[in-house]
């Protein structure tokens, strides 16, 4: 068995949610699993304690709240009353009180800007910051899929999230990069308080990684593939401490754990952070 690393999260995005995987991350020092009320149809708290309640108290477990089944699809709401709602029943359907609890996407029911949005924001982060006091969950965070929308509507005197999660990895843009950073300062979170997710942008079969080669981002390329070496550069673009990942294929997350062995080259990842600056401003209006 390997040494706990806390550096990669097991997420159950798409996940089909099998004993066997969490059985494997554990063996493999994976100790932290991620998922969301609304994954697997909205039932993904209630299989996960099905096919294995034994296993979790030995995984820093987070969810994510925000999205509800609704009439004809999943609809979005920062409302506090739902949002606590929502952590109450997570528990119960969990059996355990999350470790984490993440307010998932809030730009989805933010868009524009009116000066009311900050108020909204403020209230459901007070909301999940109240849940946390009443020990619903060990701490709170945002994880935001666009978090460009939320630079400006920053309450600095409404609570702050423990951690920040967003899009990391060499497919994110400079824009999503740079509100990031903005967001992390804003609430004065540190890069171990960042955490990035969907390193791959969806698949590691899409073409795209075919055809560039990733591992120019490590000192030392020999003994890594593209997908590790994707993977490793991931926690530079931006600043993460950790990153959570989805597989079902046990082989595949024994590669990533491997991954971490290699070193990124810093100078490499300034210069294309860089080289997307330069072609954000070059591109036609």
């Amino acid at each position: 068995m390997r040494g706990t690393d806390p550096r990669i999260v097991l997420g159950l995005h798409r996940s089909r949610h099998e004993r066997r995987l969490l059985t494997v991350a554990l063996d493999l020092g994976v100790t932290a699993l991620d998922t969301s009320t609304n994954y697997l149809g909205f039932r993904s708290h209630q299989v996960l304690a099905q096919a294995a309640r034994d296993l979790l108290p030995k995984f820093s477990l987070s969810t994510k709240v925000g999205y509800f089944p609704g009439p004809d699809s999943a609809e979005h709401s920062l409302n506090p009353v739902r949002l606590q709602a929502a952590v109450e029943q997570a528990i119960r359907d969990l059996g355990r009180e999350p470790d984490l609890v993440f307010l998932h996407n809030p730009e989805h029911s933010l868009q524009g800007a009116p000066p009311q949005n900050r108020d909204v924001l403020a209230q459901a982060c007070a909301a999940l910051d109240a849940a946390a006091a009443q020990g619903l969950c060990g701490a709170w965070g945002v994880a935001s899929w666009e978090p460009s929308p939320l630079s400006s509507l920053i309450d600095t005197t409404a609570p702050r999230p423990s951690v920040l999660m967003v899009r990391a990895g060499l497919l994110v843009g400079t824009r999503t990069l740079d509100a990031t950073d903005g967001l992390a300062k804003a609430w004065s979170l540190s890069d171990s308080a960042v955490w990035g997710m969907s390193p791959f942008g969806g698949s590691t079969r899409a073409p795209v990684w075919e055809r560039v080669d990733p591992r120019v981002f490590l000192r030392s390329r020999s003994g890594f593939s593209r997908a590790q070496a994707a993977f490793r550069a991931a926690y530079h673009l931006p600043h993460v401490s950790a990153v959570a990942v989805g597989t079902d294929e046990p082989t595949h997350l024994g590669e990533l754990t491997d991954a971490l062995a290699g070193e990124v080259d810093e100078r490499a990842v300034h210069e294309y952070r860089s080289l997307l600056r330069d072609r954000l401003r070059i591109q036609p209006v």
